[in-house]
């Protein structure tokens, strides 16, 4: 019998354990099924992270920046705005029409008179004086179309039209070195991501490097072997080198966000380059080469050529003020008593009109001189300009040449500075070095890997801002395409 209730008990025990086994079960399920319509209802808030550390290539990178810069955008939209000044312009050529519709009502004497007769209605009893001189209140609807077109005007529109044609080139190079630009500080930034990333691993480098001096100290000062001030020496290189490692980190941090500003991204969105700084085999050009594809590609000097060419035409519009204009102008007109039931009258005029300034005190003669003394000013900015292209071609020039050389010397210089902080080590721990060789070493080896990856990046650079002063920057070329 106790076998049976015994039993029973482990059975009903089991029975209610099986039961809160099934109930959790059934809470982890709906708790999972809620967090997966979570999931899929805010993926931001989940996957957020990953998204910002999406890693990029740099021409992607560019792609991208070409598409949402706001600089861009807004050399764009003054692109579209010199298209429609270009339509303004060509409109003069064109003739006008307008439409009107005007109600009155009145008892002016002559305003019924004319009003009477434009309808049709005017009888031998609106002869009347006291009808002619105290009208009574008289309503007229009157409908009106009515053009002019400037059949010559001394070439004054046509020359418009030109200017505006020469200003819209100009709109148009600036847009293609807005996008030259937009290109460089793409590149530059992204290599910044990529040295900033390097920095960091020397200076993660240089701390173990730094801990592992300090422990040798430490162990030979506990022997006996050195004097405190050796410890104390190697405490401070370690320190040194954690403020390094903070400043590395901050600096990546803040190349990241400059990388997103580049492309017209939220700095909320952090993107992350997928290459790594590496030495690349760029094309190399001579300086004449060069400054003679900055001469004739420059976009800036090309707008300046369209701005001077634009400023003709306005010497030339001034000069046409001075002849004649001949204009056409045609009328239809409807004058009826009411708006809709009409019974009045129409009538239409045509007629050809010719125009010629005999005097104005002077206004054009000085409007001319002005827009020549615009024209010569226009001239000699085109020459300023060309000749800062020069020097920037040449400044630049020289920039990458010198960086090419810098990393030469600099990867030579790695080698030798870890062979020197080898053989020091052993010396220190042989007794035959003091630790302020051995510090010294390390500090040259660290400064030999940091002076290298930052004359790569110089390089690099520096051939994105040399193909950018010759005019010759864009999404294909070698320092964005490997």
């Amino acid at each position: 019998m106790r076998i049976c209730e015994r039993q029973a008990g482990e059975l009903s025990q089991s029975t209610s354990k099986t039961l809160v086994r099934w109930r959790s079960a059934s809470r982890f399920a709906a708790s999972a099924v809620l967090f997966a319509l979570f999931a899929l209802s805010h993926p931001r808030l989940l996957f957020g992270q990953q998204a910002q550390s999406s890693p990029l290539t740099l021409p992607q990178a560019v792609n991208i920046a070409l598409e949402k810069n706001p600089q861009r955008k807004a050399a764009l939209a003054d692109t579209r705005a010199t298209l429609d000044d270009v339509r303004e312009a060509r409109s003069f050529l064109l003739p006008h029409v307008t439409f009107s519709e005007t109600a009155t009502r009145g008892n002016d004497p002559v305003y019924v008179f004319g009003s009477k007769l434009r309808q049709q209605r005017f009888t031998t009893a609106d002869f009347a004086l006291n009808v002619l001189n105290t009208p009574t209140p008289f309503g007229n609807f009157a409908t009106r179309f009515g053009g002019t077109w400037n059949l010559f005007d001394s070439f004054a529109s046509w020359r418009a039209v030109n200017r505006a044609e020469r200003v819209k080139d100009a709109a148009g190079h600036q847009l293609d070195r807005t996008d030259q630009e937009i290109v460089f500080r793409v590149v530059d930034s992204y290599d910044s991501v990529l040295v900033a990333k390097k920095q960091l691993e020397v200076a993660e480098q240089a701390m173990k490097t730094a801990q592992a001096i300090l422990d040798r100290s430490k162990d030979r000062f506990e022997t006996g072997v050195v004097v405190e001030s050796d410890y104390l020496s190697a405490q401070v290189r370690l320190a040194t080198r954690k403020q390094e490692l903070i400043r590395a980190q901050n600096s990546l941090a803040l190349a990241r966000v400059q990388f997103s500003t580049s492309m017209g991204i939220s700095t909320e969105n952090v993107f992350d380059p997928a290459d790594t700084l590496a030495e690349r085999n760029l094309p190399a050009t001579s300086l004449e080469e060069v400054e003679k594809q900055a001469v004739e590609m420059r976009p800036d000097l090309k707008r300046v050529r369209s701005e001077e060419a634009a400023q003709q035409q306005s010497v030339s519009i001034a000069k046409s003020a001075f002849g004649p204009r001949v204009n056409a102008f045609a009328g239809w007109e409807a004058d009826n008593p009411t708006f809709v039931a009409g019974g009045g009258g129409n009538n239409w005029l045509v007629g050809i009109e010719v125009q010629f300034d005999l005097f104005q005190g002077g206004a054009k003669r000085a409007h001319l001189a002005r827009e020549r003394a615009m024209q010569e000013k226009a001239a000699a900015l085109k020459e300023m300009a060309t000749d800062a292209v020069r020097l920037e071609v040449r400044r630049a020039y020289y920039d990458v040449d010198a960086a090419r050389q810098q990393v030469e010397v600099a990867r030579a210089a790695i080698a030798e500075s870890q062979e020197s902080l080898r053989i020091n080590q052993n010396r220190y721990d042989s007794g035959l070095s003091t630790i302020t060789d051995l510090l010294a070493s390390e500090e040259a080896a660290r400064r030999s890997q940091t002076d290298y990856w930052e004359a790569v990046y110089r390089y690099h650079s520096g051939y994105a801002n040399l193909e950018l002063a010759s005019g010759t920057l864009n999404p294909q070329s070698p320092v964005v395409t490997p």
